[in-house]
């Protein structure tokens, strides 16, 4: 069988800051390809796994397309800018939303928070994210909700942010946007992609009105989650990869080596 173009990229088992920062700069670009941003806002983070109690984060004014290994800000879960190679610092509702969930979440390596048209609408639907889709079913048993409180600035709701994960691994944040929360880039990644098209598929079947949809049952969504989730599945070992010699052919700085 022939091998993918280009250098084999697989997963790294013992992941350095090196790879993680790879890694976080492939997510920017990948959501910026698949048109997940807004302009300068949003934000994904990447624990550091070399310096604990460190974080990796865009630099508040790139553009998500503009972001690499080299230019992201590290920052501890205090608040407090360790390296600024652009001299940007940080968009504040970042450090509101980030830092109290890698503080919180041990098993938390990545935080993705997306404000894309399709999530934003669902996050305004009074019913939230519905059984319509296989993809909806990888989602909604570690989905929870949290109410909006205007631009996350404000530091007193970081713990309500915190309670409103919980022990789950994505939020839908009413009338704002999506979050998921990963314990790699790559299954942040994957569960930021599920939940996005989920909300897609959503307003898409919501066209032909709600009293004419076809919704799964509670044991079709446990039983598709069961099987996203069953031991061996090979999806973890095969879509990053793939995903970082797409970006090869695209997005060759990437990869570059850091100055």
């Amino acid at each position: 069988m022939p091998q993918p173009a280009g250098r084999p990229l697989q997963p790294h088992t013992v992941p350095t800051d090196a790879t993680v920062r790879r890694d976080l700069a492939a997510a920017y670009a990948l959501c910026d390809h698949f048109g997940w941003t807004d302009t300068i806002y949003t934000h994904l983070s990447a624990r550091s796994v070399e310096r604990p109690g460190h974080y990796y984060v865009n630099a508040f004014g790139l553009h998500f397309g503009e972001v690499t290994p080299a230019n992201l800000v590290e920052v501890t879960e205090a608040g407090l800018i360790v390296h600024d190679p652009t001299g940007l610092g940080i968009n504040p509702a970042g450090l509101v939303i980030h830092s109290c969930l890698h503080r919180a979440r041990a098993d938390v390596a990545c935080v993705m928070h997306t404000h894309t048209r399709a999530g934003v609408a669902v996050s305004a639907q009074a019913f939230g994210l519905l059984p319509l889709s296989q993809h909806a079913a990888r989602v909604l048993p570690v989905l929870g909700y949290h109410d909006y409180e205007g631009i996350a600035l404000e530091r007193d709701e970081e713990a309500r942010l915190v309670a409103d994960l919980g022990d789950k691994q994505v939020l839908i944040l009413r009338n704002h946007g999506l979050l998921s929360a990963g314990a790699s880039v790559r299954e942040a990644f994957e569960l930021m992609s599920y939940l996005e098209t989920a909300c897609r598929v959503q307003v898409d079947a919501l066209c032909a009105g709600h009293d004419r949809l076809h919704v799964m049952t509670t044991q079709q969504v446990a039983q598709a989650y069961a099987q996203f989730c069953r031991p061996g599945r090979l999806t973890p070992e095969r879509d990053w990869p793939a995903y970082l010699r797409l970006l090869q052919r695209l997005r060759p700085d990437v990869f570059a080596q850091e100055s």
